[in-house]
C-alpha cells in the first residue's frame, strides 16, 4: 500500500520528470503535508526504490528509474487488484475458510456468491479485476496456442468460454479449412458472444451453446479447451468437469488445459504463486479452489480416463516483467 500510494499520488511520475524535489515541493503537487510525504518515502528509500540526498533534502528515483513504464503499469495493475479485490476481503479469510463461502463479499457488499458473479454488479470490483485478467490473457493465450495442436478442420469446444473471445482467438490462432469453434457457457452469455463473433467477422466459424458444465458437456467435438477455469474448484468439482468432458468425447478426442501451476517443491524460492493464490481463491474469489502441482493435474486426468500426451510449464525466470503467475499446459487424449 505504501508503494501503491506513491503511484496513486503521482509521486513516481513527478520524480521521474523532476528529480531532486524536496518533501515540501512534492507535498505541494498532491495537496499533502511535507511531514506525510517524508514518512511515505522512508520505505521506498530503505528498499532502494527512491534515493534521498541529505544535503539538498531532495528525492529522486533510484531502482524505479530503471523500470520501463510498461513494466511499472503491469505491476500497479496487479497491486490495484490486490488493493480493491483482496485487502478488505482477506480480513475475513478465517471465516471464509470455515464456511467455504466468501464472507468478505457478504459483509462488504451484501453479495452472496463468488467474485465472478459479483463483478457483474459492482463496478469497482469489475474494473480492477477485469483489467488485470485482460492483461494476463493477452500475455498467456498466445503462449498457449503456440504449444497446443488443433488438427486442421477440427470441431473445437471452448469450455466455460464466457463471451466468446477465447473462441475468436482460437479461430484466429489456428485457422484451417473447416475449423469451427464453439463457446460453451451459461445461456445468458449467448447474446454478447454472438455480438462479439459478428464484430470480429468470425460468425461463420464460431458459435455458442448454452448450458452448465456441471450438468453435461455437449458432444460432437474433436477438441475441448479448458482455460482459466479448473483452478477455481476443489478436487471433487474438477473431477466432475473432467469426467463430463471425457463422456462427451469419442475415443481419441483431445483436451487441452491451461491452468496456473504450483512448483513440485513449494519451498522453492521462486514459488510466488503460493504467496498469492491460497488467500485469493479461498478468501476473495470462490471460497474454494486454487492451483495444483502439474503432477497432481496429470494424475487427476488419468483417473478421469485420459492419457496425458504433453505437459508444458512456463519458466519462472522468463516471465514477462510485472507478472508472477506460472501457467502450465496439459494435453491429453481420451482412451478406451
Amino acid at each position: 500500500m505504501n508503494v501503491t500510494s506513491l503511484h496513486e499520488l503521482g509521486l513516481i511520475s513527478t520524480l521521474r520528470e523532476n528529480p531532486g524535489m524536496t518533501a515540501t515541493q512534492l507535498a505541494g503537487t498532491v495537496g499533502s503535508t511535507p511531514d506525510a510525504i517524508e514518512q511515505l518515502l522512508l520505505l521506498p528509500v530503505k528498499e532502494g526504490l527512491v534515493a534521498y540526498d541529505a544535503d539538498s533534502g531532495g528525492y529522486s528515483l533510484d531502482g524505479l528509474a530503471e523500470v520501463p513504464e510498461a513494466d511499472l503499469q503491469r505491476v500497479f495493475t496487479l497491486m490495484n487488484m490486490i488493493k480493491v479485490v483482496m485487502l478488505r476481503q482477506v480480513f475475513y479469510l478465517t471465516e471464509s475458510v470455515q464456511t467455504g463461502s466468501l464472507v468478505g463479499l457478504k459483509e462488504l457488499y451484501g453479495f452472496d456468491g463468488n467474485l465472478y458473479e459479483a463483478v457483474a454488479e459492482h463496478k469497482d470490483l469489475r474494473e480492477s479485476w477485469a483489467t488485470l485478467m485482460n492483461n494476463v490473457t493477452a500475455h498467456i493465450d498466445p503462449w498457449f496456442f503456440d504449444n497446443v495442436d488443433i488438427p486442421s478442420g477440427a470441431r473445437v469446444l471452448d469450455l466455460a468460454g464466457n463471451t466468446g473471445l477465447g473462441a475468436i482467438l482460437t479461430y484466429r490462432s489456428k485457422t484451417s479449412p473447416g475449423l469451427r469453434v464453439t463457446t460453451f457457457d451459461l445461456p445468458e452469455k449467448e447474446q454478447e458472444s454472438l455480438e462479439n463473433f459478428r464484430a470480429h467477422g468470425v460468425e461463420e466459424h464460431c458459435s455458442f451453446i448454452g448450458g452448465d458444465v456441471f450438468d453435461s458437456v455437449p458432444r460432437g467435438f474433436d477438441v475441448v479447451l479448458i482455460k482459466h477455469f479448473l483452478d477455481m474448484f476443489d478436487k471433487a468439482e474438477v473431477f466432475k468437469i473432467l469426467k463430463g468432458v471425457n463422456r462427451s468425447l469419442e475415443v481419441g478426442g483431445q483436451v487441452n488445459i491451461l491452468v496456473p501451476v504450483y512448483p513440485e517443491d513449494p519451498r522453492e524460492s521462486g514459488a510466488v504463486d503460493i504467496d498469492f493464490f491460497p488467500a485469493f481463491f479461498l478468501g476473495c474469489t470462490m471460497g474454494q479452489g486454487g492451483p495444483q502441482k502439474m503432477s497432481t493435474y496429470r494424475s487427476w486426468l488419468e483417473e478421469c480416463g485420459f492419457e496425458v500426451t504433453q505437459t508444458v510449464a512456463q519458466d519462472p525466470a522468463r516471465l514477462l516483467p510485472g507478472t508472477f503467475v506460472v501457467h502450465g499446459i496439459l494435453s491429453a487424449m481420451k482412451v478406451a
